[in-house]
This record gives C-alpha cells, sequence and structure tokens, in this order.
C-alpha cells in the first residue's frame, strides 16, 4: 500500500477580507528579552491542567477579544525540558507513545518550554477528523500535527500572569515549526464573520479569548469561549444494548454524565458505528460489566419517545461508568435527553467523573461579566466599557435602564474635517457615562442641539413639555423672560443621557443645582473667558486664581473649558443660595484682577472690556450653565472639557490637548479628578472672616 502523499495544511479558514491575522513572528530579540525579563522564575512545572473554555451559544463581536479554529482533537500540552519531553493529555495520560511523530518532532527543537496546544488529524482540505485521530496509530493512518496556541514556562520564566497577546508574542518567537508542529494563526474583529466561515469549512467552531487574559490552569475561565457550530458532548458510558432481532455485536450506547457523585441518564447512543468500531469497543466494554445499574435512577431503556414511539425489545448490559465518548447531537431535550445522538469517538484524554452536562450560557451576559485579569492593577479600568454601537448599521436599537432608545443616521458627520460621526459621539457618552453623571444627575440640562454637527444649525431646546418619552423626567420652572411653563429634561441616568446626545446635544449644559434644591448651587465657578488674550494669558490668570484661593484657605478645581478658556469649580456642598455664591464669585474676581489688571476684565458690558479677559462671575445665577466636566464641546478636533491636576496648568497646555479620541483613556487611567467639587464644600462664613481678617492687617 502506498504511503499517503503529505500535504502541506493551515490553520486559516477562507475568511472575509474583514477578517485580519494578527500574528507577531516578527518580534525582535530585544522584545523578547524585554518582556522576559518582568516574568518571575520558577522551575518547570511537573505538570499543567490546561486552563478550560466556557460554552456560550452565539458567536460574537466584541472588542479586546481574539479568535482561534477550534480544532477537533485531543487537548495537550507539551512539557519540553530540550530532548525530555512528556506529552500529557488534560487528565495528565502520557501522549508520548501513542502520538510518537509529535513527540520527537518536539524532541527536535531541543526547548525549554511548556506549551499549549490541540493534537488533530487534518485531511487534504486541511479539516481535522476526530474519528481519523481516534483511530490513529501510525503515520499511515493520517497527517497528525501538533497546534499550538499558549506558551505557560520558557526557559526558567513562569508566563501564566502575562497578558495572552504577550504569550502569543514569545510563543510565535520561541518555537520554530516543522513539518508536525505548527503555530496556530488567532484573528481579531468580526467574531461572527469568522464564525461562520468556519462554519462553512466544516471545522468544529471556534475559541475566543480575552487578548488581556492569563492563563489559569485547571480553571474554565469566561475569559476564554467556545462556540461550537454542531453541538457535542463528551458522555460516560454506561451499558450497552442489543436488541432481540439484531446480530450486531451491541445496538446502542446507554450513556449519561455525572452530577456530584450521581451519573445521570442521557439516551442511548445508536449510530456512528461500524463493524470493526464495535469489535474494538466490545473488547474494552468486557473488563468493565458489572451486575448492577451504574446510573442514579434505572432508566427505562424500551421506553417509547415522542422521537421513537416504537422502540425495538432489548436488553441491557451494564458497565462500570469510567470510559468516556464524544457525541453529536440535534438538541437536549429539557430533561436532558439527547435527541438524534451519534457516536464520533473515545476520550480517551477525558476522566469519567469530570463529564457533566455542559450547558452553553448566554453569550452577551458572559462577555459583559467578564472581570478584568489581576494584571490591571487600576480597579478603575476593570469596569471600562466597550463601545455600545456597531461600526456599521446606520439605525440600531439598545435598551438601556430599561428603556429602549432607537439611534438614527448614525454615520451623519458631526465633525466634517475629522470624520468623526454622530456614532462617535454617543459610543464616547456611553463610554464617559459613569464619569459624567454625577455632574448630570438630578439637575435640569439647558440642551443646544446641533442635529447637523458643528457647522449646522443649532438652537436651544429648553422646553420639552409634550415631546419627550413618557420615561424621561422633568422639572416644571416658570419663565419670566417668556411667561410660561417649561419643562427641563432632568438628567437621571444613561438613558437620558444618551436620549440627549441621540437628538445631537453635542455638549451637556447642567444646572449648577439639583431640582431638589433649585435655589442652592452645588459648586461656584470663576470661569475665565478670553477675548483677544493667549492661552498662556488664560493660564496665568487661573494661577493667580489659585493663589488667591489659596491665600483665602479655599481648594479649587481647574478644568479646560472645551473651547478658549478655563473654569475653576469651588465646591459649596449645596449650603448657599445663588446669591451668596455670586458675591463670593465677585470677590475673587475682584481680587484676581487687581493682581493682573492688564489683560483682565470684571465688566459685564463686553464694551467696557476694551477685549481683555472676562473673569466672569455672574455665570453663578439661577439658570446659568457651562460644560459639564468631560462634557464634548461643539470646536475643532472635538475637544473635551477635562479636569485638570493644578501642575498640569502650565505654559504649553492647549485646549487641543484632551479630545473625543483620546479623553476616555485619559479618564480611566487618573479617576475623576472632580470628585471633591461634589463633597461637603467650603465653610463661606469661615473664609468671610479670614478675608475680613486679612484687610485689617
Amino acid at each position: 500500500m502506498p504511503a499517503k502523499k503529505k500535504t502541506s495544511v493551515t490553520s486559516k479558514p477562507a475568511k472575509p477580507n474583514a477578517v485580519s491575522v494578527f500574528n507577531d513572528k516578527n518580534i525582535s530579540d530585544k522584545e523578547l528579552k524585554a518582556i522576559l525579563k518582568k516574568a518571575p522564575e520558577t522551575l518547570m512545572p511537573d505538570k499543567i491542567s490546561p486552563m478550560l473554555a466556557t460554552l456560550v451559544d452565539n458567536p460574537f463581536d466584541e472588542p479586546g477579544w481574539i479568535y482561534e479554529v477550534k480544532w477537533d482533537g485531543y487537548r495537550a500540552v507539551a512539557l519540553c525540558h530540550k530532548k525530555a519531553v512528556e506529552l500529557k493529555s488534560r487528565n495528565d495520560k502520557s501522549f508520548n507513545d501513542k502520538f510518537y511523530p509529535i513527540t520527537k518532532a518536539f524532541q527536535k527543537l531541543n526547548l525549554n518550554a511548556v506549551i499549549d496546544g490541540e493534537i488533530v488529524v487534518v485531511g487534504e482540505d486541511g479539516i481535522s477528523n476526530f474519528g481519523d485521530l481516534q483511530n490513529w496509530r501510525s503515520e499511515a493512518d493520517g497527517d497528525l500535527l501538533f497546534y499550538a496556541f499558549d506558551i505557560m514556562w520558557y526557559n526558567g520564566k513562569d508566563l501564566t500572569s502575562f497578558p495572552l497577546l504577550d504569550r502569543k508574542k514569545i510563543l510565535n518567537a520561541v518555537l520554530k515549526e516543522n513539518e508536525l508542529i505548527r503555530v496556530g494563526d488567532y484573528f481579531a474583529e468580526n467574531g461572527i464573520e469568522f464564525f461562520e466561515a468556519a462554519k462553512d469549512m466544516g471545522l468544529e467552531g471556534i475559541i475566543a479569548k480575552k487578548s488581556d487574559s492569563e492563563y489559569h490552569s485547571k480553571s474554565r475561565s469566561k475569559e476564554w469561549l467556545k462556540i461550537k457550530a454542531n453541538k457535542r458532548q463528551e458522555m460516560v458510558i454506561g451499558g450497552f444494548t442489543r436488541n432481540d432481532d439484531s446480530s450486531k455485536t451491541f445496538s446502542s450506547l446507554v450513556v449519561g454524565v455525572f452530577n456530584g457523585e450521581n451519573l445521570v441518564y442521557a439516551g442511548k447512543v445508536g449510530t456512528g458505528f461500524n463493524t470493526d468500531t464495535q469489535r474494538e469497543l466490545m473488547k474494552q466494554f468486557k473488563p468493565l460489566i458489572i451486575k448492577t445499574c451504574p446510573f442514579y435512577q434505572t432508566p427505562d431503556i424500551n421506553k417509547p419517545s415522542r422521537f421513537r414511539p416504537n422502540p425495538p425489545n432489548a436488553t441491557v448490559t451494564w458497565l462500570r461508568p469510567s470510559l468516556v465518548c464524544e457525541v453529536a447531537f440535534t438538541e437536549m431535550t429539557t430533561d436532558g435527553i439527547l435527541r438524534h445522538p451519534s457516536f464520533q469517538g473515545m476520550r480517551i484524554d477525558k476522566k469519567a467523573k469530570d463529564v457533566v452536562a455542559e450547558r452553553a450560557s448566554d453569550t452577551k451576559n458572559v462577555i459583559h461579566k467578564t472581570p478584568g485579569t489581576k494584571k490591571i492593577v487600576n480597579p478603575k479600568i476593570k469596569s471600562e466599557r466597550k463601545t455600545l454601537l456597531n461600526p456599521s448599521d446606520e439605525t440600531q436599537v439598545r435598551k438601556i435602564n430599561g428603556h429602549e432608545l432607537k439611534f438614527t443616521n448614525l454615520s451623519k458627520l458631526y465633525w466634517t474635517k475629522e470624520k468623526i460621526t454622530k456614532r462617535d459621539l454617543l459610543n464616547y457618552y456611553y463610554q464617559v457615562a459613569p464619569y459624567i453623571l454625577p455632574y448630570l444627575k438630578d439637575r435640569p440640562q439647558s440642551m443646544l442641539r446641533h442635529p447637523d454637527g458643528i457647522n449646522g444649525f443649532s438652537f436651544f431646546y429648553k422646553n420639552i413639555k409634550g415631546k419627550a418619552p413618557e420615561w424621561v423626567e422633568t422639572y416644571k420652572y416658570y419663565s419670566e423672560a417668556d411667561q410660561e411653563e417649561k419643562e427641563y429634561l432632568v438628567a437621571k441616568d444613561e438613558s437620558s443621557l444618551l436620549y440627549m446626545a441621540s437628538l445631537g446635544c453635542i455638549e451637556m449644559n447642567p444646572w449648577h443645582s439639583k431640582a431638589t434644591h433649585e435655589d442652592f448651587p452645588d459648586w461656584c465657578i470663576i470661569d475665565l473667558d478670553p477675548a483677544k488674550n493667549t492661552f498662556n494669558e488664560v493660564i496665568e490668570a487661573a494661577l493667580v486664581t489659585k493663589d488667591v484661593l489659596d491665600e483665602l484657605g479655599v481648594k479649587g478645581y481647574p478644568k479646560t473649558s472645551g473651547s478658549t478658556g478655563i473654569h475653576i469649580y469651588i465646591p459649596l456642598g449645596a449650603k448657599y443660595s445663588y446669591e451668596q455664591s455670586k458675591e463670593f464669585a465677585r470677590t475673587i474676581a475682584t481680587l484676581v484682577h487687581q493682581r493682573i489688571p492688564k489683560f483682565t476684565s470684571i465688566e459685564r458690558a463686553v464694551k467696557n472690556r476694551k477685549g481683555k479677559m472676562y473673569i466672569d462671575f455672574l455665570q453663578n445665577r439661577p439658570q446659568a450653565t457651562v460644560s459639564a466636566p468631560y462634557s464634548v464641546r461643539p470646536k475643532p478636533d472635538a475637544t473635551v472639557s477635562m479636569p485638570l491636576e493644578w501642575f498640569e496648568v502650565k505654559k504649553g497646555l492647549k485646549m487641543s490637548d484632551f479630545h473625543i479620541h483620546n479623553a476616555v483613556e485619559r479618564i480611566r487611567s487618573i479617576g475623576d479628578l472632580f470628585k471633591p467639587v461634589l463633597g461637603k464644600g467650603i465653610d463661606l462664613l469661615k473664609v468671610v472672616k479670614q478675608y475680613e481678617a486679612s484687610l485689617k492687617k
């Protein structure tokens, strides 16, 4: 019999153009050394149980995840100490003899590493076949391959706490492929399309992994997920049947799964065998025959069902439940019985006690509840949000805080030059919601709409009476100027924030007070509003303001306006009236102006300012608003009103330093600098007394 022709195989399915390969096989020695330097030194482990994936029901597209082929084979860990190689199954059985070509292939590499992968037999098309693998005895039986996808230890370094993509880089750098060993490709973006491509090729499914996931030995992690193209499940064989009128060695397998210590019946498997397979199985069955039923409840093997109303008359032989097989099926009934099961092969790599019913979790629940890895020290980053809207659909509906919001015209350019869309704005506000909402919550909003972007028509939309969805909270307010009762939108949560953004409210403009205490602002504001001044003069005025506040024993909190100026907030704790806040701001503005009269003014009338910077204290009046912390502004570059540390307020600071593309990363990195603004506030009486005392000196 002629030897089989060797073929070059690859793990890459015929993928759509949108799916991109992210393998980095050109990592430099310098980069490799830099990565390895951070790893703790440990002895090579004697054995290691591989990290396991959680089954979910549907594929998904999600930033921060990569996707791999789910190979239909035996999971294996290669413990390589130069020429001494141990190839172990997931239940710590040796594969050295059974798959000796793989063992020899690793010996040739002369590695000092522990590598995770999958042993498969592939056909001419490169697709793995579990039945061929189960029957593999020698190289004449098929093309044996080891697909490596992870590395846990290398040259005395423990790599398990490294993020997955760093481990991938190391694996690609140190594992030199040969005829039998491959480094499996991985893909990013379009997990759904990748799944469909894998399914079309007849692959078993895909594995989704968080790109920053650590390696947790023996853990069934929700940072690694498996999505199967076809339903399959390991089953424990608890017996076999023989029909009265059958000449076969046996008619069906009686299978089940463990629930704790109990073996629970899952049905009979009567297809997927040929005569040779049955003979081989019977050799394994004979030493395991027992008299008593191993199942928790004795199944009625001749019981009619809606799937088989006239079952054949059969007798059963019970077996000690130690053998594991793999079964394909169309569905599992609510009482745990397989429908249309078919035998796929024996699983020598699984312990019977480890075989439990594998229920697919809801994909959305799993991926949105996946915790950050231990690598991320800053707890703020662990709760980071992904984008709300996908990058393609023009109209999308999302349920937020129990309310359905419809987002339309998502590719409309709000910033034409910068190519920033309405979708980008909505995604920004969704991501930044936990940080901006404290400064919007329970406050009436003065909405300024830009439905056609920053260069289009804009208008104030303060009165939403009879125009907003029923769930939107409003605040009734009588306008003396318009001689009518108005209803302002009151921000409550993400749904109201995103509703405003969906209307084209690029910036968020809340009142300084809450609806529950409308006459008592939570903060006082010094608004440095330049006219013909340079921004360096604005910075100088801000630093002079800080000096004045320091002398009064008051802590101020600066932020860029996102336009041309700087806002300095002083916490009041809703203890003083708008009038008191305004007069306090007037005092500060006067003191600042006295120190830098050359380029500042406190004149209300623009003509009297003579082009000087206005130190605006009149912002501290009812219904006055400024852009909220973290608000986007309808200005070029989509600038953001960004809270600052005082050491950042210095020459060289630019308004364009903070914009819609980098603001979220900064906020997550340093947290909310404005938190104290919502604190208990200053003791204004004490400050005034201190100021009066200083005047007498």
